[in-house]
């Protein structure tokens, strides 16, 4: 390859064209060294864990305070730069790689801050082509694949040039999501699965309803469960991965986890900007909406960086593994089944999660295992072996054994714990937790449209309850940025439900976006497919062939 970056992701010359910010080791302490082309295209490391890279950027204060009046296309290039090689991608090429991201947004702001209610702040991540917060780091991934294989396939052609098949498993939003960031692009192939008439109307139309020839939708028959089982059976098969390169889009993909970093310094500095009280140097808390935990790593991230963070508040529903965590130091799946399951709205997609969740009304955050969670874990188990006076190599190596003895009780005894009482310490020292009923959430919704004439979406009211009962531990002298992850136009029943006694409350007039009318009328194109993996693996088989032939005969 033209930058010298070999098939494992590693080069002899590394130490001179990357930082250490800019390589990357596995959470689970037997995978490292590789570059960022080889970590996003992979996903998913070779023993188990996940990605993250060798040091975190510390960014001198003079140098990140200087980029106050940046637009949100140019600081996302000062921050994406730390972590990528410019020997992978060159300057330019990464700033267009941003600038073609961001240009789908529906607002020159990508991620506008508006003031909510008193101390409290909302960031409105849904401004995007699917209208939740996934598109932040989705359109950026999707043209970074792009990126990647058009340069492995410079100069070749038919059935010579590396052929990326995406293959995701969905229960709503990271599906429609995911396509809408890959639809259209050269040399990629995207299959999702997701359970047939599970999933909420409008997201299954968000999906169906593209018909670019490289996206194909499977609906298996089965739960979410299924999809996923299905998915950890192809990528673990070696006769589809002879013949197929299978990449990933879901949120272990560390891309992901950069690309949110952004906004979380952009919105720091929105608030500078809309706030006469509020200096770039104060500090800031930030609340979010959380279930896999990618979300409100890439705050921590970001406060690792240097930017001023006074807590991170992580904001669960009734499953809540996460706050059990912080509340306990024990992280514990706790799985409930028949009638103390049930909750939350068909119509909203409460039916698409997988077994042992309870139902509720924020269904994105419907889940038992928090995939990013094992990040932060091997953070907290760093800092604890550095403790020991050891040198790096064995703290890096202490903490990943750590890490890989947490996750193994977790898979064999669904849950490890207690953590050692420093470990924890730590955790609480940059994180608090708040959990949030679907009493609460429907009351917030409620209550703040009527204070103030805003509608939420059930996860961003988990997130606005929670952080009320931030400022009352806080103050309210600490701004709260509290982060909106959908539009409330996706999660119509719950909106329905929290307002519609209201007087003069009228879905259609003040929430329906033009976007979403007539959805249900255009043509759609979407398979229905047995839950049994070896069935998907034919579908994938035939119609990436289909897909090839087409570009053979063009």
């Amino acid at each position: 390859m033209s930058n010298g970056v070999a098939t494992n992701g590693t080069t002899e010359s590394q130490d001179q064209t990357h930082t250490p910010c800019q390589r990357y080791l596995s959470t689970r302490g037997e995978d490292g060294g590789h570059s960022f082309e080889y970590v996003v295209l992979k996903g998913l490391a070779a023993d188990g864990g996940l990605y993250i890279p060798q040091e975190v950027p510390v960014v001198p204060e003079s140098e990140w305070q200087s980029w106050k009046d940046l637009s949100y296309t140019d600081l996302a290039y000062n921050i994406i730069s730390l972590y990528v090689s410019p020997s992978e991608i060159p300057a330019e090429d990464l700033k267009d790689i941003i600038n073609r991201s961001y240009a789908t947004f529906r607002t020159p702001e990508v991620t506008p801050l508006v003031h909510l209610q008193d101390s409290i702040h909302l960031l409105e991540l849904f401004h995007g082509p699917t209208f939740a917060f996934k598109d932040v780091a989705l359109q950026f991934l999707g043209n970074l694949f792009e990126y990647f294989l058009t340069r492995k396939n410079e100069g070749k052609e038919g059935r010579d040039r590396y052929h990326l098949t995406v293959v995701g498993a969905t229960s709503g939003d990271t599906g429609s999501a995911a396509i809408y960031g890959l639809r259209g692009k050269k040399d990629v192939s995207v299959f999702m699965l997701h359970p047939k008439g599970r999933v909420s109307p409008i997201q299954e139309l968000q999906m169906t309803t593209v018909l670019d020839a490289n996206v194909h939708n499977l609906a298996i028959t089965g739960n979410f469960d299924h999809c996923q089982d299905i998915l950890k059976s192809l990528f673990a098969d070696p006769e589809i991965n002879a013949t197929h390169k299978l990449g990933a889009v879901n949120s272990i993909n560390w891309a992901r986890i950069l690309a949110q970093t952004v906004y979380y310094f952009y919105s720091y500095f929105s608030l500078a900007r809309q706030s006469e009280s509020f200096n770039i140097g104060d500090k800031v808390r930030f609340v979010v909406p959380s279930g896999n935990f990618g979300d409100i790593l890439a705050g921590y991230f970001a406060f690792r960086m240097g930017l001023p963070v006074d807590k991170l508040v992580i904001a669960t529903n009734e499953n809540d593994s996460l706050d059990r965590f912080w509340k306990t130091g024990c992280y514990t799946k706790k799985p409930v089944s028949g009638p103390k399951a049930e909750g939350g709205l068909p119509e909203d997609g409460a039916k698409a999660h997988e077994d042992g969740v309870k139902e509720t009304m924020s269904p994105a955050m419907d889940v038992l295992v928090s995939s990013n969670f094992e990040r932060l874990l091997w953070y907290l188990a760093y800092e604890f072996a550095s403790s020991a006076g050891m040198d790096d190599e064995w703290n890096k190596k202490q903490a990943g054994q750590e890490v890989s003895s947490w996750l193994k009780d977790l898979k064999v005894k669904d849950g490890f714990g207690p953590v050692y009482k420093d470990v924890l310490e730590s955790a609480r020292r940059n994180f608090e937790s708040e959990r949030v009923t679907d009493q609460e959430t429907l009351d917030t919704i409620k209550s703040l449209y009527q204070e103030v004439g805003y509608v939420l979406d059930p996860h961003t009211a988990v997130g606005v309850e929670a952080a009320r009962r931030s400022v009352k531990r806080a103050g309210a002298d600490i701004p709260h940025i509290s982060l909106s992850t959908a539009h409330p136009a996706k999660f119509s029943g719950a909106v329905n439900l929290a307002l519609q006694d209201q007087p003069e409350f009228d879905f259609e007039a003040k929430v329906l976006p033009q976007e979403f009318v007539g959805l249900d009328k255009k043509e759609k194109r979407v398979q229905d497919v047995a839950n049994d993996w070896t069935a998907v693996r034919e579908v994938i088989r035939e119609q990436v062939e289909e897909e090839l032939k087409a570009l053979d005969s063009a």
